[in-house]
Order: structure tokens, then C-alpha cells, then sequence
């Protein structure tokens, strides 16, 4: 693969509405706090599940995130990392089955401009430093 394509879809919310968990980091932690205005204690404790390595949003019942509204994300500006970086994910990246897989949900998948694989592999590697415990070699 010497590139891939992809772009947002306006008003798509396809990659909100998998199974699986949102991650965050402290700082997604602070900055989704700051957006609802509500200290990030208070936040955590609303929305947080904490285990020894990772921080995840709890799920609402019936649903997969607290913030996913009708025309999007609610806290779009300061939306966690992983969701901020799909589709480049490292899984994602570095396996053609996963990146094929992926794109059958996701509709900006295959369009917009050229994406160098250099620059699609830098942009995930954000994932591994944002979540090192998920990406331990």
C-alpha cells in the first residue's frame, strides 16, 4: 500500500457506533471535561471507568457513547484520541483484511486526497503513544 484516502463524511457517525470501548488519556480526560464545563473529577466520575492502565468511557444503556448525539459527536472539539485518529489506527494500518474490513462501514474510506502510508503510519503512531499499554511490542 503506498497510500490510502480518507476523509469525514458530513453527518456519518458510522465509526461511533461499533462495538468496543472509547479509550482516553488524561488529557482527553481534562479537555472533555472543560468543554462541558464540569471539573474533571466530576466528569470522571459521570462518565469514566478507570482500571489500572487504561481510562475508557463507561456506556450509557442501549448505546455505545454518552456523547453521541443525532448530528454527531456533542463534544466534537475535544473528542478523545481514538476517535480523533480513525481511521488511522495501527491495527487498521498495518493490515490490508483490517483497512478492507473497516471501509465497508465507513463510507469516507476510499475518498479525499492521497494519504501517504508514511503520513497515515506517523499519524497513528499517536495511538501507541497515547495508549502504550495496548500497544506494548
Amino acid at each position: 500500500m503506498i497510500g490510502v484516502r480518507f476523509t469525514c463524511q458530513p453527518g456519518c457517525t458510522h465509526c461511533c457506533d461499533v462495538q468496543g470501548f472509547v479509550y482516553l488519556t488524561e488529557a482527553d480526560l481534562v479537555r472533555a471535561a472543560g468543554l462541558l464545563k464540569l471539573e474533571p473529577a466530576e466528569f470522571e466520575a459521570r462518565y469514566v471507568y478507570r482500571t489500572r492502565h487504561l481510562i475508557r468511557l463507561r456506556k450509557p444503556p442501549g448505546r455505545q457513547c454518552h456523547f453521541l448525539a443525532e448530528g454527531g459527536c456533542s463534544i466534537h472539539q475535544g473528542k478523545p484520541t481514538q476517535c480523533r485518529l480513525f481511521p488511522f489506527w495501527p491495527d487498521l494500518l498495518e493490515s490490508a483484511r483490517a483497512w478492507t474490513a473497516v471501509s465497508r462501514r465507513c463510507p469516507g474510506i476510499g475518498k479525499g486526497v492521497l494519504i501517504q502510508i508514511g503520513t497515515a503510519h506517523e499519524t497513528a503512531s499517536e495511538m501507541k503513544r497515547a495508549y502504550p499499554s495496548m500497544y506494548s511490542e
